[in-house]
């Protein structure tokens, strides 16, 4: 066991994250996510929330700082919606940094998620649980 690592990142998940550079993305996605047909780099992380991971991971990591929008989640398409409870949920986690949230329509968001370093598949059951987190340098 590891002081100051969040229960919900896994052994497997750490090591990813501290594979990852500046610059590099990583998926969190809701369980509907299509995440084996994306990555060859899927780690099961079933028991969080996308938010409840977002929150963890950013224990450990910056968020980039050299672009506006670190934080992209998949935009709904016309007639849905996302879950204003999960929504308020990813801006209270963020702080600070919840007007640096962008949105990518959803086929785009594949393609984005296809370039990234790896796909963490959450528990989360609500549509539109998918986050693409840019990372950081840890500054001095």
């Amino acid at each position: 066991m590891l002081k100051g690592i969040p229960e919900i990142i896994s052994p497997e998940l750490l090591k990813i994250l501290a594979q990852m550079g500046h610059g590099d993305e990583i998926v969190l996605s809701d369980a509907h996510f299509p995440a084996y047909s994306i990555s060859s780099n899927v780690v099961r992380a079933d028991a969080s929330s996308s938010p409840e991971m977002m929150a963890a991971i950013l224990k450990l990591m910056e968020l980039d700082q050299y672009v506006d929008k670190p934080v992209m989640l998949m935009e709904p398409l016309p007639g849905d919606a996302v879950d204003p409870e999960l929504l308020s949920e990813i801006k209270n986690e963020l702080g600070k940094d919840a007007d640096r949230i962008g949105y990518i329509e959803r086929f785009a968001f594949y393609e984005r998620a296809k370039k990234s370093f790896a796909v963490v598949v959450t528990g989360e059951s609500r549509i539109y649980g998918n986050i693409i987190i840019k990372k950081g340098v840890t500054l001095p």
